[in-house]
Parts: structure tokens; C-alpha cells; sequence
């Protein structure tokens, strides 16, 4: 079990581009613009899937998360996960639920505890999302260093996907980036 609480908040300082694709490879890419469920997808891969909650807690959005949805102030909640396949941490994530949001139906996001969130708003008719952006990490990077302390030694950069979605039309932002030995990694090593 992995306990990295004393490591919240982790955050996600980059720069997130819509159009940069043309540096990805054919594999890597279709982890990073697929547009289902990354949960659903990853669980297709392992036999045991699993949530570890690294931290949740109120915030103020930053300058350096804030868009269109999400200005800068907005009060929100911050909830930072690992996704694990078969023990081995995979993905790691960081969305952001803007306190308006999480009234009426989409209430219960702010209670989900392990429950992935990708398999509760997946189930949802009122569902939609955004565009992709992607970012590279570097091994010095907070989530670079989250993954050290995870002991995957980060040899290359890291890459990770943002996405807004929709729930009633309420936003919220979820970014995943994808840690060292990623199944996402493994299907570019092997199409290479």
C-alpha cells in the first residue's frame, strides 16, 4: 500500500498545448487522446485496479490551473488520486471541482473516497468533455519527484492529458499524467 499523504498537494505546474500531437508517437498518443474512460481502460489491463487517495482538501484556483471553466479564486476542491494496476502505480491524478459544481446531483463527487472518479461520471447521460491538451514533466517536476518517492525512477519525461468535463453543465478539470512503467509507455515501447 502506498501512503503519500504527506505529499498532498502534489499539483501540476505546466504547459498544457492543445496541438502536440505531432511530437507523440502512434501508441502513446491513443492513451493520451482517448476519450472514454481512462479507469475503464486501465482496469482492461490488470486484474486488480485500485484507487489511493493522495489528498483532498478545499482551495483557491491557482493562476496556473485557472481556464475558461475555472477562473483564478474560484473556490474548489482538490482531489489528488494514484491509479494502480496490480499494485504498480500508473496514473497519477489531480482534478479540480469548483464548489459550485459539486451541488445538487454531483454532490456525491465531493464524497467518493477510492470510488475512481472516472467510473462515476462515466455513468452519468449528462457527461460531456472538452478538448485534450497534453504536457511533458520532467523528472524535477512535483509529479516527477512524487514519482521517485513512489520508487519509479523517472529516466525520460512524463507525460500527462487535461480534459474539462461537464456534468449539467457544471465543470470540472482532471488531469492524469501517466507515471514511469506505465502500461501507456509500454505500448509505445512496443510499437516501436
Amino acid at each position: 500500500m502506498f501512503d503519500c499523504t504527506h505529499l498532498f498537494p502534489v499539483t501540476l505546474t505546466a504547459k498544457w498545448q492543445a496541438n502536440a500531437e505531432s511530437a507523440l508517437s502512434p501508441a502513446l498518443k491513443s492513451w493520451l487522446f482517448d476519450s472514454g474512460s481512462l479507469t475503464a481502460r486501465l482496469k482492461a489491463h490488470c486484474h486488480h485496479f485500485e484507487v489511493v487517495v493522495i489528498g483532498q482538501a478545499e482551495q483557491v484556483c491557482s493562476e496556473q490551473e485557472a481556464c475558461q471553466y475555472i477562473p483564478a479564486g474560484e473556490a474548489m476542491l482538490v482531489r489528488e488520486v494514484l491509479l494502480l494496476c496490480d499494485g504498480k502505480p500508473q496514473v497519477f491524478a489531480r482534478s479540480l471541482m469548483p464548489l459550485s459544481t459539486l451541488t445538487g446531483d454531483e454532490a456525491f463527487l465531493g464524497e467518493l473516497g477510492n470510488m475512481p472518479l472516472g467510473q462515476a461520471i462515466f455513468n452519468s447521460p449528462y457527461l460531456t468533455r472538452g478538448e485534450f491538451s497534453v504536457a511533458k514533466f520532467s523528472p524535477q517536476s512535483a509529479v516527477g519527484q512524487l514519482a521517485q518517492q513512489l520508487s519509479l525512477p523517472v529516466q525520460e519525461a512524463l507525460w500527462g492529458r487535461r480534459s474539462i468535463f461537464f456534468l449539467h453543465d457544471k465543470p470540472l478539470a482532471v488531469a492524469e499524467v501517466f507515471l514511469p512503467q506505465a502500461v501507456a509507455y509500454q505500448a509505445m515501447e512496443a510499437s516501436a
